[in-house]
């Protein structure tokens, strides 16, 4: 039972963590990513579908992405996608190529790139929290139910701050990462 929640807890904390680490790639640092333009959904045939099932995106060099749409028609849908999703930066089509240039950062932009980037950890840590609040509850349930002892009850929550420490003290660490990238530029 206790390894159970304990289990469950583990498991839904890391999911948090990968979903702050997933959120924070989509994040502009001035250095070319394909993360920059995967979430964009371009107009196939009268359906929305992502862009990476209708072209190939290359990182050209540091600081340009080339999309590649697979068929000739696709160039203006694909370009009209990236100009809606309004990511700060405008294509240039050559041919059948679209070559995406991202501008350095403004230091002003940094610093609120930066203030975006621990508004996410906070959420991050407020979901690790959450987790850590439902698991207590079913600790404290199972002592109520006289499932377990109150000795077990302790050592359980103890366990689970544990837990909640640890993968905190992750964010933290995903957080740093991600504001020193941002400031290296």
């Amino acid at each position: 039972m206790l390894n159970d929640i304990k289990q469950d807890a583990q498991t839904r904390m890391a999911k948090s963590v990968d979903a702050l680490k997933h959120e924070l790639t989509r994040l502009r640092t001035g250095r070319a990513s394909t993360a920059l333009v995967d979430h964009l959904k371009v107009n196939y045939y009268g359906s929305d579908v992502p862009i990476g099932q209708v072209a190939n995106i290359a990182v050209a060099d540091a600081r340009s992405l080339t999309i590649t749409p697979w068929e000739k028609p696709m160039v203006p849908a694909v370009e009209k996608a990236i100009i809606a999703a309004n990511l700060g930066f405008t294509p240039t089509t050559a041919g059948t190529v679209i070559r995406i240039n991202i501008p350095a950062l403004t230091q002003e932009r940094r610093k609120e790139l930066s203030k975006h980037v621990a508004h996410e950890g906070e959420t991050a840590k407020i979901a690790i929290r959450n987790v850590r609040r439902d698991a207590l509850h079913q600790i404290k349930e199972l002592l109520k139910d006289k499932k377990i002892t109150e000795d077990e009850e302790r050592k359980a929550e103890e366990d689970m701050q544990k837990l909640t420490d640890k993968f905190v003290k992750d964010i933290d660490g995903v957080v740093k990462a991600k504001e020193d990238e941002l400031m290296a530029m």
